[in-house]
């Protein structure tokens, strides 16, 4: 007989597609402390398109009593004081001066605590540096439930590997590390997720080193992207088309296939800081991961220089130029617009005094505006530019002709490379 009845904290682009997926097989209570997004999940939509609505609806369930299946929504704490696994699922970014902002992880962990009672489980799959989960997450549970560590309630850590946008390679399809505070609660946490996740499992022999393994998976992608990034810095210099390069070099086959761009998102943009905090607590300069990130950082203000010279290049007048930006989201076909860089890229033109357009359909102008203080616009644009700058690939670009949005003069920037036209500049 099933026993394990599961709540899933935080209902966002991690947490929903996860309880989604358990809810197939157990009792399941997402909680989140939006309010709207709790109404939104209850009528049965999911505005971040990580789950589609007839597949939301398939396990929805209308009472907190769940018999055997299906999943709960709520904001109500009561809701899910008789659960026996908390899998935390929020956020964990960076602030203004790349310092891990933990806050969501000790609210989070204060709100188990206040239900947790003996023998339940409590598993991390927010990106941390090593140690967060025991030395940081467990004193709050032991503090407000007054319950001890290890002895009364215990803890695992799974990091997510959610790839927003990406209907490919969804949750069940990826495989999972797995681990827990002593062997036997490791194996627990680890049969709990092998029962969903038909990819399979990686059981950690500590939380440490899964949470050390999440963090280094996109540490690795930054510095690769970063290495790419200067590449298309050199060779532009020397007038040679970097996507050719990379064509030609991509035929050995142990070449990776890396492409220069924008790095942004709520993880390869903000794991390695993760990683460079520990570090430097432990007295370590971690050299080639800062650089990395110094270099993908930059990349909004290079691609607008960038830009400007080519209009420049093409006699058109800067100050006052009207300029096109296609998509503001953090990647393509996706509406996440969480630490997205192709702002950088539109404040560093709009530092040159142009004004700025910004079409992108999957972007919610609501959104863009709370949190970057942006019009955008959802409407194929009806007038001509100076300059289009397109920053993400959307499916929809792919199908436009994008030079029908400029003027007789106007210059064609592709930061995503997805344009082979010799006419085209590109990143």
């Amino acid at each position: 007989m099933n026993t394990s009845k599961i709540a899933v904290i935080g209902l966002g682009y991690v947490g929903l597609p996860l309880a989604r997926l358990f809810a197939t097989k157990y009792p399941v209570i997402g909680f989140d402390i939006n309010e709207n997004r709790i109404k939104e999940l209850q009528s049965g939509t999911d505005s971040t398109l990580e789950v589609e609505d007839t597949v939301l609806q398939a396990v929805l369930s209308d009472t907190r009593d769940i018999k055997n299946t299906g999943l709960f929504c709520s904001n109500n704490l009561d809701d899910i004081k008789d659960c026996n696994f908390y899998i935390v699922t929020v956020p964990t970014p960076v602030d203004k001066t790349n310092r891990p902002i933990l806050t969501p992880l000790y609210k989070s962990s204060e709100t188990i605590a206040k239900v947790l009672k003996k023998g339940d489980i409590v598993i991390y799959e927010s990106t941390v540096y090593p140690g967060v989960t025991e030395d940081e997450c467990v004193p709050v549970l032991e503090k407000i439930s007054g319950l001890k560590f290890n002895v009364d309630f215990f803890v695992g850590y799974s990091p997510e590997r959610i790839n927003p946008g990406d209907k490919e390679h969804t949750v069940e399809k990826i495989l999972k590390v797995t681990s827990g505070s002593t062997p036997e609660i490791g194996i627990k946490v680890d049969n709990l997720y092998k029962s969903v996740i038909t990819a399979g499992t990686h059981l950690a022999p500590t939380i440490k080193v899964a949470e050390a393994a999440k963090v280094i998976e996109n540490s690795q992608r930054d510095i690769n992207i970063a290495f790419v990034n200067e590449l298309a810095k050199i060779f532009n210099l020397m007038d040679i088309d970097t996507h050719d390069v990379l064509e030609a070099a991509g035929t050995k086959w142990n070449f990776l296939p890396f492409k220069p761009g924008l790095v942004g998102g709520h993880c390869i943009g903000v794991d390695p800081y993760y990683l460079a905090q520990k570090a430097q607590e432990f007295g370590y300069h971690p050299e080639i991961i800062l650089a990395g990130r110094r270099m993908n950082d930059g990349m909004g203000k290079y691609v607008a220089s960038e830009v400007v010279k080519l209009m420049v290049q093409n006699d058109i007048k800067v100050k006052g130029a009207n300029i096109l930006v296609l998509g503001i989201t953090f990647k393509e076909n996706c509406p996440d617009v969480r630490n997205t860089k192709a702002v950088d890229v539109i404040s560093n033109l709009a530092s040159f005094g142009t004004e700025i357009d910004i079409y992108d359909p999957w972007a919610s102008p609501e959104e863009v505006m709370y949190e970057y203080k942006l019009e955008t616009s959802k409407n194929v644009p009806t007038k001509k530019y100076n300059a289009v700058v397109l920053t993400v690939a959307h499916k929809e670009f792919l199908d436009l002709d994008l030079k029908q949005f400029l003027k007789d003069d106007g210059v064609l920037y592709d930061v995503k490379g997805i344009l082979n036209d010799k006419l085209v500049k590109r990143l």
